[in-house]
């Protein structure tokens, strides 16, 4: 009995003590879907603050665990485990992915947040939510995606793309957003030779966009954020080896064409119109349109190695061929792009690296825009002529000799090369170490380089009617010039990070300092071929950008955030005076549905408020060192004569000492909302900009500098909108999912002020000299057109020449234009709908435009009888004349009869796909697709596209259908 007693009491004393007895835990975490190991998962013990993080491998070790703890594995993109700690010292984890949180991630300047943390107005576009299609450039990844952004792409092969977000900030400056890779942010100045600053890029590496369209947001990266900053994220190295292959090819065909006289109907106007000139009608049929255009299939490969090396160095290593002849002859796009991306870490996770390097190169042909001599071209005439002294093309001469008439357009094309090649290597290496002694203080490291080197020659044949020099001794003299050109972008970034996290507040601060530097170089021979020629060199300014900025997070029991940051950069483009710009900002939000009375809600899933206001600066102009005295040399035709002796003289240029910096101020408010556990989302954005100190090139008094023109601070204007996007999942089962994602978006800028009140006359036309059909004036949208008011007769048909008496001076002059229409769009509408049904997958978008118009220059200036004689030769008209019954163009240029509404509605792709998964292997796939790109366009404008940039259409480069097969295959 006494034994037992013992016993008792030693399990009362020590029973306690085992059931707290603390272990070390350890195991593995792992991707569920596929088996791959997670790195860097975070593992924290329930309401403390011990934790630790997987390894390369996915392995982790924590200390001091009780039995009963509850462990938290969170990381981002996965679902966040909770798992009771019990009699086991290994526990293995499998995380689900968490697709809602992956499109949370997004990239801000110098880090990263959420969007349930962001307090700007900021979108968030990842790879799931790309467009897909024939997609060359990676601006049509996004194209009609996000509310407020407006893309608009020409037709060439690699074309480039006008990027807008809300419209815009400036009259003469750059209206282009920043654009910022990996870190790396670039200039919008290309290199000769290339087709444009992200022609070289792969859109196959992209990972995600971050669009910063608020001064909140944006103000950070100071100068050069009025228009907006679009951060791209490449693709980076996985845990585990993943390779990718896709392959697509397109045939290209054209939609429609200008509608003008066929060959008979040619016949019967020119004897109806001009029965005298029957004579020089030929006895050909040709459409000379489809004689510049061409269908061919393009070609696009793209592959892609993902592990890593030596165990603890995430890789991804990816190449991509595409080849792209374009619809007009002769053009063509090639492009080599590969991409090594390095991410390891050192010294147990303290210091973080990524390197990312980029060797592209392209290979171009450009073809000139004959679309007007197409247009012109008499089409009773043959492409070819046996008898022709210029290779064999038909053309209008006498005796060898030009005529002064239209050209052959074909012969214009094959006649000329313009063919250039350009490299691009451009990467970046970030250092990030978090410090041992305090590890919530982190010290980042930046260093960017980007170069273009561009090479090429432009050069026409000796047969060319287009060469002809009678003066020379032989006439078929012809051309060839050839250039190079050089664009460097450098980079030094350095700030720190310091978070911590207490009990009810965490904090983020961010300071540091930055410098760029862009250098250029352009050389051009001049014509070869011609004995008096002359070389040039031109050495751009450097330009050089330095910036100090801060900023700080606060987060107050997950529910109210405050942002607040600032920068001052300093410019070499403008004088001491003028150098350095301030640039603050400041954002408030309110997680409403963090509230207690809406926390337990079932409706409403996500509610959060946000106020932002804030600054940013522009001073990219090309006048990169206007404040300065400067003296050029005259060229070989601007010379002094001393005696006999030809002198080369010093040429003074413009000097703009008072130039300054121009100024944005944004006031944004926004809701962002998410419904039924989030299974509708979306958000509500009302903003006005204001913008000052607008810079443009404008003329200057006469007598009071060197020139009659330059930049300089001319006024402020007014931009106002509201943004709405909503998203939803209409059907989610095992077999079939539908979602849909809308955009909406109203634009309205007005100018406010100009200097001394003078309107500025832009919109340069087609018709004749120096016409111009657009205007800056104060109580009106920029661009807008001036124009005369057109006179009807009584059946409602145009009166040539009869315009409206608007200043009632009994004078028809330049005073009784007025201002009228805008060719920016008043309301932008996008819509993306992803179907699938098991195996199957069918996507589809839309955008919309309204209230856009359009000058029509082609009719404008060609609709007219009287062009039926082309000096010496006959020439064709567009069909439009038989409505208006016009003849002179002069009388009719500048009429508002030919501004259209060019609003429109497009399907901008559709595409049908298969996939095949691998038995035994879950992330193994072939996915086999097939697709439209450019599908349908509704308008009621009369022209080839109503999508022009800029709003006058004098003949467009026209954007083709394509007709697309396509295979992905992972393993």
């Amino acid at each position: 009995m006494k034994n037992f007693k013992l016993f008792l009491l030693t399990v009362i004393v020590f029973l306690p003590l085992s059931l707290f007895a603390q272990q070390t835990i350890t195991g593995k975490v792992t991707e569920k879907a596929t088996g791959s190991e997670l790195p860097g998962v975070g593992i924290i013990i329930k309401g403390t603050t011990t934790g630790a993080a997987t390894d390369f491998d996915g392995n982790y070790i924590l200390e001091n665990v009780n039995q009963g703890d509850v462990l938290v594995f969170s990381y981002i993109g996965f679902t966040t485990l909770e798992i009771t700690v019990g009699a086991s010292a290994t526990i293995n984890v499998a995380m689900d992915q968490d697709t809602e949180t992956l499109d949370e991630i997004v990239l801000i300047g110098y880090g990263t947040t959420t969007i349930k943390d962001a307090t700007g107005a900021v979108a968030a576009i990842s790879e799931k939510d790309f467009n897909e299609g024939n997609i060359v450039s990676p601006a049509n990844l996004i194209q009609g995606r996000v509310a407020g952004v407006s893309i608009v792409s020409d037709g060439s092969p690699g074309g480039g793309s006008a990027i807008r977000i809300r419209g815009g900030s400036s009259l003469g400056a750059s209206n282009d957003p920043l654009i910022v890779i990996d870190g790396m942010p670039i200039s919008n100045s290309n290199a000769g030779g290339s087709r444009g600053i992200l022609a070289s890029i792969n859109p196959n590496d992209i990972e995600s966009f971050s669009i910063l369209k608020d001064a909140s947001s944006t103000a950070i990266y100071g100068s050069r954020a009025s228009n907006g900053v679009i951060i791209i994220s490449t693709k980076k190295g996985k845990a585990t080896f993943r390779a990718e292959y896709n392959v697509k090819a397109g045939l290209s065909t054209l939609v429609n064409k200008l509608d003008v006289f066929t060959a008979d109907e040619y016949r019967a106007l020119i004897a109806e119109q001009r029965p005298d000139d029957v004579s020089l009608l030929g006895n050909a049929t040709t459409d000379w349109q489809d004689e510049i255009y061409q269908e061919k299939v393009s070609i696009d490969h793209s592959l892609s190695l993902s592990g890593q090396l030596f165990n603890n160095m995430p890789t991804r290593l990816s190449f991509g061929y595409t080849d792209q002849p374009g619809l007009r002859k002769t053009s063509s796009f090639e492009r080599i792009s590969s991409k090594l991306s390095l991410s390891p870490t050192f010294f147990d996770d303290h210091l973080k690296v990524n390197v990312n390097v980029s060797l592209n190169n392209e290979a171009n042909r450009f073809a000139d825009g004959v679309e007007g001599s197409a247009i012109y071209m008499d089409p009773t005439q043959p492409v070819y002529d046996a008898n022709s002294p210029f290779g064999g093309f038909f053309e209008y001469h006498t005796n060898g000799e030009p005529n002064n008439a239209n050209r052959n357009p074909l012969a214009s094309l094959l006649q000329r090369q313009n063919i250039s090649k350009a490299k691009r290597f451009y990467g970046n290496v970030k250092l990030d170490y978090k410090l041992h002694f305090l590890p919530d203080l982190h010290a980042v490291l930046n260093i960017g380089y980007d170069k273009t080197v561009g090479e090429g020659f432009n050069e026409l044949s000796t047969e060319s009617i287009n060469g002809f020099r009678l003066a020379v001794g032989d006439p078929f003299l012809g051309s060839r010039s050839e250039y190079t050109s050089k664009r460097t972008n450098s980079l030094l970034d350095g700030y720190f990070v310091y978070n911590k996290e207490l009990e009810n507040v965490n904090i983020e601060v961010t300071a540091g300092y930055s410098y760029q530097k862009f250098e250029g170089e352009d050389f051009s021979t001049g014509n070869l071929m011609d004995p008096d020629r002359e070389s040039d060199v031109y050495t751009q300014p450097d330009v050089v950008l330095i910036g100090f900025f801060g900023r700080t997070n606060l987060s107050f029991m997950d529910k109210y955030l405050l942002t607040l940051s600032y920068r001052r950069d300093g410019t070499s483009r403008f004088s001491k005076d003028n150098r350095w710009g301030n640039f603050p900002a400041a954002a408030l939000a309110w997680k409403i549905s963090e509230e207690d009375f809406l926390k337990d809600s079932n409706a409403i899933s996500n509610l959060k408020l946000r106020l932002g206001w804030g600054i940013a600066g522009q001073q990219d102009i090309d006048a990169a060192y206007a404040f300065l005295g400067r003296t050029v040399l005259s060229s070989n035709i601007s010379q002094y004569i001393f005696g006999n002796t030809p002198i080369l003289t010093g040429i003074p240029q413009t000097r703009l000492e008072d130039l300054k910096w121009e100024e944005t101020t944004t006031y944004n408010v926004g809701l962002d909302y998410g419904l039924f556990n989030n299974k509708i989302s979306g958000s509500v954005e009302v903003y006005l900009k204001e913008s000052k100190d607008l810079l443009a090139n404008v003329a200057i008094s006469d007598g009071s500098n060197f020139s009659n023109s330059g930049f300089q601070n001319i006024g402020e204007f007014t931009s106002k909108g509201i943004e709405f996007s909503i998203g939803t999942d209409i059907v989610n089962t095992d077999d079939l999912t539908i979602d849909a994602n809308f955009n909406m978006s109203f634009n309205q800028t007005e100018i406010d002020k100009l200097a001394l009140e003078q309107d500025i006359r832009v919109g340069g036309i087609g018709g004749g000299t120096g016409g111009t059909v657009q205007l800056h004036s104060q109580g009106f949208a920029p661009f807008s057109y001036y124009v005369y008011k057109q006179l009807y007769d009584v059946s409602g048909a145009p009166i040539e020449g009869a315009y409206a008496d608007l200043n009632q001076d009994g004078i028809i002059n330049d005073t009784d234009r007025y201002i009228y229409k805008k060719p920016d769009a008043d309301i932008l509408m996008g819509f993306q709908s992803n179907i699938n049904y098991k195996a199957f997958d069918l996507s589809f978008n839309l955008r919309a435009s309204i209230g856009n118009y359009m000058y029509n220059n082609v009719n404008s200036s060609r609709a007219q009888y009287d062009n039926l004689q082309d000096v010496t030769a006959l020439g064709n008209l567009p069909i439009s004349v038989l409505e208006t019954g016009f003849n002179s163009t002069p009388n009719v240029i500048i009429s508002d009869y030919y501004i259209e509404n060019a609003s429109f509605l497009k399907m901008d792709n559709v595409t049908l796909g298969y996939t095949f998964n691998g038995n035994n292997n879950e992330s193994s796939s072939i996915r086999l697709w097939t697709g439209v790109q450019n599908v349908f366009t509704i308008t009621n404008y009369s022209g080839l596209d109503p999508e022009v940039f800029g709003g006058i259409d004098n003949t467009i480069y026209p954007r083709p259908r394509t007709f697309l097969l396509g295979a992905n295959f992972k393993f």
